[in-house]
């Protein structure tokens, strides 16, 4: 079990400080056994005051970071004067090797604490001057969902601290689970750290819808040779208008996306069935197995056989398959029940 501490710091954000667990708390690893132990703590127990109408009643201190393996700052209105003992608890933990995370507004206090200095961050976007500002030492990246620098993390506001915490269970335990557990939350369950936060501009007026019916298509797609040409047919627009409006709402040209899209169902695919890896390579679309290493390497830092050594494993009562191991079982893009062929 990976043991969570998230951090309260007055005024807190419930919003932020509720993610966690509900996110981690959704994963069963085996047997109904869960994956993570969240704990909420602060620097005084007890009623903590939250920055809307509600207070919260946070049951442990800063002790509870002792024998955590991550720990979480949520938002807070204390972006300026956190107190000096959550700082120092925050330097211990990363002194001692833990996983350092941040939501929203958590980033103004883990940089108070020294530990986003020359590192690569994020926070909800409406910051983004005043943390400038203040922490010039810091390389602030605000037009994406959620940046991992080493060991520490940040995500931007509100519902992108879902997609840290998805991002964190794809790491810990693998894209299957993530993927159940983005369905169980009814969350998108793939975005890319890298996306954007907010549309700079609106779609051009003549779209009058987004792309998610032509990115819904090709997900159902994958194991085939899409062109842009194809997905320009489907959405009914040419192939630069295609790119514009493709780039604008998922911060990605639609071939980068089909590639995260194909290496994330290669990742799946290693960890639910026993697929050899020219099959793996076929029925996620990247082609060949020499492709699939390339890929997946870069993505994880594992190689395909390393991966499904690391990750090969069925949830337990959260969606699992019976026979899965011995079937290709195709995710559905947006949340369905799975659905099995040969």
């Amino acid at each position: 079990m990976h043991r969570i501490a998230v951090v309260a710091v007055p005024p807190v954000t419930t919003f932020d400080l509720s993610i966690p667990e509900l996110v981690l708390g959704a994963v069963d690893v085996v047997d109904g056994v869960a994956g993570y132990r969240v704990r909420v703590c602060t620097a005084e127990p007890g009623a903590v005051v939250g920055t809307g109408s509600l207070d919260i009643v946070v049951p442990h201190g800063l002790d509870a970071m002792d024998d955590a393996d991550t720990v979480i700052v949520t938002g807070t209105g204390a972006r300026a004067d956190a107190d000096p003992r959550i700082l120092a608890a925050l330097r211990t933990a990363a002194a001692a090797g833990k996983r350092v995370a941040s939501i929203c507004t958590g980033a103004f206090v883990l940089a108070q604490a020294g530990l986003l200095d020359g590192r690569a961050a994020t926070t909800y976007w409406t910051m983004t001057e005043e943390f400038r500002r203040r922490f010039p030492a810091v390389d602030l990246r605000p037009d994406v969902l959620y940046v991992e620098d080493g060991p520490i993390l940040t995500s931007a506001g509100l519902s992108a601290g879902i997609d840290l915490c998805l991002h964190l269970i794809r790491t810990d335990y693998g894209a299957a689970t993530a993927n159940i557990v983005a369905r169980l939350v009814v969350a998108a369950p793939v975005r890319p750290g890298g996306q954007a936060q907010f549309i700079d501009s609106p779609l051009p007026p003549e779209s009058g819808v987004s792309l998610a019916d032509t990115r819904a298509w090709a997900l159902a797609r994958l194991d085939e040779p899409l062109t842009l040409a194809d997905l320009a047919a489907h959405a009914n627009t040419s192939v630069r208008t295609l790119t514009r409006r493709f780039h604008a709402e998922t911060s990605l040209s639609p071939l980068q996306w089909l590639l995260h899209q194909r290496v994330d169902r290669a990742r799946e695919l290693l960890e639910t069935t026993d697929l050899s890896m020219e099959l793996v390579a076929h029925h996620s679309g990247i082609g060949t197995t020499d492709s699939l290493r390339k890929h997946l390497v870069r993505r994880t830092g594992l190689t395909p056989s390393g991966y499904r050594a690391a990750f090969t494993r069925i949830p337990a009562g959260i969606g699992e398959v019976p026979g899965v191991s011995r079937a290709f079982r195709r995710l559905p893009a947006d949340g369905g029940s799975p659905t099995q062929s040969s």
